[in-house]
């Protein structure tokens, strides 16, 4: 992907558009002769100078702030140049060839071209030229994007936290006390015949098992980063008319889809991004569901087609049911098809919350049993009626079902709530950093890797090589997250993904 990373780069570094700001960066080795030319004198490090930014001919393009960082106290690891113009998409672009331009001309100095490579940045090539140049390890790079990306504010928070190096220096922190114990084991296998035991002596056995605890915690914390940066699908779903849209436009707190006592109002999904305590959720709403041969056209076959397609891939699954129908033979019939299918489709209970809806417009009484939660209900009253426990876990627990109106919005928050329950949110942001999803996997790897490396020290020491081998297997796969030992193709990967300019 990224090629050629030693040449010059120059690039528009602000976003697309117009702003009362626009920069452009350029980053290389030697940009001295580019920086006479572009503002006709040296410039100071580090510092703001304002100025004519001038063309071919020694006319101003502009004027604006000129920055230059000299290698290595820069961004990328590299010569700097920040111009600082008016942020009018033409004149950014102007000044960008005029840096291509003023790149291929003769220094008056040398004859020679005084840039001769400079080329366009590719996308996240000055963030990868940081990464190479030791200026941010790869968890710090990844953050950078997600900087950029986040959503809601405790996503940004966290990103920052993990672009300081909080996330990194809890991994560095798990591999130094993984090497001291592979230190250890290599001594055994060194000096086998020596009669001191230094494994029993240096307590290898509670040492690997605090080392395993202490990389729970961080897995623990990883995949509440990983929540705040990947949110979670929510899929409303359910038969036409039972107010799928109408919670939509209550969850999101605006009027964003249609809403008629017509059953198939909804024809395709309408999604809209939501959070909740700082979680990003992301709702769609989906066309009623029916049987094929029931659906009244082509359009709403293809557009229930698509509703089970969502629900495949959903986090979670909000069944709709309507309180006013209950009891109703074609109606529950209609539901029990439906819970059908989701059992055919592996929707496992941990997935799934039944909604009894439109509680305002029936009573206690017509309710029946179906309203196992009271609309606005406690969310700890809600987990106790659901079946959640302590000991039992999310994942053994039966579907809840909560009980709330659309209309009126009594027991949305109950729902608020149990969301971020089955999304495994702990609702504190204090001291989480951002992850992804591949640092999460790598965790996962280690922590594996550890419980193997236990295994084999059960065994003596018939077996310390391979508890070796372990150990360094679970250093490994935490290398693999700061780019210690990274492939160059996930490096292509990942900095593809960042926006030009970055």
């Amino acid at each position: 992907m990224l090629t050629a990373l030693a040449d010059p780069i120059v690039a528009i570094a602000t976003a697309p558009g117009r702003g009362a700001v626009g920069i452009v960066r350029v980053s290389g080795r030697g940009l001295q002769p580019l920086v006479r030319s572009l503002c006709g004198r040296d410039l100071p490090p580090r510092v703001a100078v304002y100025g004519p930014f001038l063309d071919a001919h020694g006319q101003a393009l502009d004027q604006g702030l000129a920055l230059y960082f000299p290698a290595p106290h820069s961004y990328t690891g590299e010569d700097v140049l920040e111009l600082q113009a008016h942020g009018g998409p033409v004149l950014l672009q102007l000044l960008v060839a005029r840096c291509l331009q003023a790149a291929q001309a003769p220094d008056p100095a040398t004859g020679q071209p005084r840039l001769p490579r400079l080329r366009l940045a590719e996308p996240g090539e000055f963030t990868q030229r940081a990464f190479l140049n030791d200026k941010l390890d790869l968890a710090q790079a990844e953050a950078v994007a997600d900087l950029i990306d986040a959503s809601t504010e405790a996503a940004a928070r966290s990103a920052g936290r993990s672009l300081a190096g909080a996330f990194s220096r809890e991994v560095a922190t798990l591999r130094e006390r993984i090497v001291e114990l592979r230190m250890l084991v290599e001594a055994t296998l060194d000096f086998p015949e020596e009669e001191i035991d230094f494994l029993q002596q240096a307590d290898a056995r509670g040492r690997l098992a605090r080392v395993a605890q202490a990389l729970d915690a961080v897995l623990a914390q990883a995949r509440q980063g990983a929540l705040l940066r990947e949110g979670m699908t929510v899929v409303l779903a359910g038969q036409p008319n039972v107010g799928k849209s109408s919670l939509l436009n209550a969850l999101a707190g605006a009027e964003l889809a249609i809403v008629t006592p017509i059953a198939g109002t909804t024809r395709d999904k309408v999604s809209q991004t939501i959070q909740i305590e700082g979680v990003p959720v992301h709702v769609i709403d989906t066309a009623g569901l029916r049987r094929p041969e029931d659906a009244t056209d082509e359009v709403e076959r293809i557009g229930m087609a698509r509703s089970w397609e969502a629900i495949a891939d959903a986090d979670a699954v909000l069944l709709l049911h309507d309180l006013t129908r209950a009891g109703q033979p074609d109606y529950e019939a209609g539901d029990a098809a439906i819970r059908e299918r989701l059992a055919k489709l592996g929707v496992a209970a941990d997935k799934l919350v039944h909604v009894d809806n439109k509680a305002d417009a029936v009573t206690d009484a017509a309710a029946g049993d179906s309203a196992l939660e009271t609309a606005g209900a406690a969310p700890d009253a809600a987990r106790a009626t659901a079946g959640w426990g302590t000991d039992t876990g999310a994942a053994s627990a039966p579907a809840p079902r909560v009980r709330l109106s659309a209309l009126t919005g009594a027991g949305l928050d109950t729902l608020r709530h149990l969301l971020l329950q089955r999304a495994g949110w702990q609702q504190t942001t204090e001291g989480v950093f951002i992850a992804r999803e591949r640092h999460v996997q790598a965790l996962r790897r280690a922590r594996g890797h550890l419980d193997a490396a236990r295994a084999w020290m059960e065994q003596g020491d018939t077996a310390l090589d391979l508890f070796a081998e372990e150990l360094r297997l679970a250093h490994d796969a935490l290398g693999a997250i700061t780019g210690a030992f990274t492939a160059d193709e996930l490096l292509g990967e990942i900095f593809s993904r960042f926006c030009i300019g970055k």
